[in-house]
């Protein structure tokens, strides 16, 4: 028995030994250390698991849209709170520095572009210039005139920023469009079959794969004028001046935010993290996105089985009477939860995820479209329904799915299984958002 061991030994030995193939083996492609995903900062890891999603009792209300129905998820990160002001602000001010840095060019004499391990310039969203940007040094303020608000905008005379020239551009890979039968690679014919449709919706021949790569461009700066559209004879401009970007509101979630707008947010928040690792030659990992409303759910439900609420029970106050989330109470007395408005995010204690704000403060825009049917059709193995919108589209195909319920609204939204929707070029004052990650492996 010990001699079997000590063959097999000497054999797995030969194997490991510095990745070679010297002895006609297959061994596989070496690497070094084993790779070891690191918990990304702000972010909880939600075990896989199967659940019921769909209403917790017989509600007549949501038996037509939220069918109950056991489904199944693999591991996954998500942000412990919503996305916050100062988070948001991050992505702000990278647009405006990047849009800076074009407009400067050669006047930034020691501009640094960071490079890949192969040699390769490393596109942004990684800047890495020095000096920064001299905003009052005059030549570089006469060039960079063009960001401010022209003279006869400008309020109290304030030199401010024109946030509407803050625009991000970016691309995505319309995998769905790339999977499609007809669209496949003829290897008989040397080249590609079908058509694919681009950002604004225009039909063209796939030639290539650049068919597949989407290209959008999308303001980066919130809509402020909510707090004002949102509502009719009501008193909100002390939120609509100050809310974004006081250092008083840093901890609040982020509103005013439409569903292109996470979306954009997820990839420049991946492109960052990405090409930050690849800079320091560490290799890359799943990038950000929005949640699909499975995940959400799964998530708000932290790991209890069919509970109504996040905290678990069916009741919206603790044994004290104290209520347990930021929403609208007792027929809109707002301030009697602790806010009345929005409040800063973990002001109330976290679910068995460890994630906080699941139900109230703001709802939360998923990756998922808005159909009343699509729990009949939707796989049970990580359940998704996705529908890329284009501009011609009717707007009932420009649905897409909220949840989690806010600060204005009443109790029944802040169930788990209650789903609702906005459109996707909405945004309000109640919607947030936040981000996940699939993990390497799972």
């Amino acid at each position: 028995m010990k001699r079997t061991i000590l063959v097999g030994s000497i054999f797995l030995a030969v194997l490991s030994g510095c990745g070679k193939s010297g002895n006609g083996e297959l061994v596989g492609v070496g690497r070094g250390a084993a790779f070891h995903e690191p918990e990304p900062y702000g972010m909880v890891f939600i075990e896989q698991g199967s659940f019921l999603m769909g209403t917790n009792d017989q509600d007549v209300t949501q038996a037509m849209n939220t069918q109950t129905r056991t489904v199944s998820l693999t591991s996954f990160y998500m942000d412990d709170t919503e996305i916050t002001n100062s988070e948001y602000r991050q992505f702000v001010n990278w647009v405006r520095d990047s849009i800076a840095r074009r407009m400067l060019g050669e006047q930034i004499d020691e501009f640094l572009i960071a490079e890949d391990r192969f040699g390769n310039e490393i596109n942004p969203p990684f800047l890495n210039w020095k000096p920064k940007i001299m905003w009052n040094r005059d030549e570089h303020a006469e060039i960079l005139e063009e960001l401010y608000l022209p003279e006869h905008e400008r309020f109290y005379r304030r030199k401010e920023i024109d946030t509407r020239k803050l625009i991000y551009e970016y691309e995505w890979v319309d995998l769905q469009q790339a999977a499609l039968k007809t669209n496949r690679y003829n290897f008989e014919t040397n080249s590609y079959e079908g058509e694919a449709y681009n950002a604004k919706g225009e039909s063209q021949p796939i030639r290539d794969r650049s068919a597949f790569i989407m290209k959008d461009r999308v303001p980066a700066y919130p809509d402020t004028l909510v707090w004002i559209a949102d509502f009719t004879y009501s008193y909100n401009e002390p939120q609509a001046e100050m809310y974004f970007w006081h250092p008083g509101y840093d901890e609040y979630p982020v509103v005013g935010v439409n569903w292109k707008q996470a979306t954009a947010f997820c990839v420049w928040r991946s492109e960052l993290l990405n090409n930050y690792l690849t800079q320091k030659r560490q290799p890359v990992v799943h990038v950000y996105r929005l949640p699909s409303e499975a995940e959400w759910e799964y998530a708000a439900r932290g790991r209890l089985k069919s509970n109504m609420y996040p905290w678990g029970g069916v009741y919206t106050r603790n044994n004290e009477g104290c209520f347990l989330a930021n929403f609208k109470p007792l027929r809109g007395r707002y301030g009697d939860d602790g806010g009345m408005y929005t409040m800063p995010v973990a002001s109330f204690a976290p679910n068995d995820f460890h994630l906080y704000d699941m139900a109230g403060n703001v709802a939360e825009w998923t990756s998922s479209a808005f159909d009343e049917t699509a729990y009949s059709f939707m796989h049970d193995l990580r359940p998704d329904y996705k529908y890329n919108a284009l501009p011609d589209d009717p707007v009932v195909l420009k649905r897409k799915v909220i949840r989690g319920g806010s600060w204005k609204d009443v109790g029944l939204f802040l169930q788990n299984a209650t789903r609702t929707y906005e459109y996707q070029d909405t945004a309000k004052t109640y919607i947030g958002f936040r981000c996940v990650r699939d993990i390497l492996g799972d």
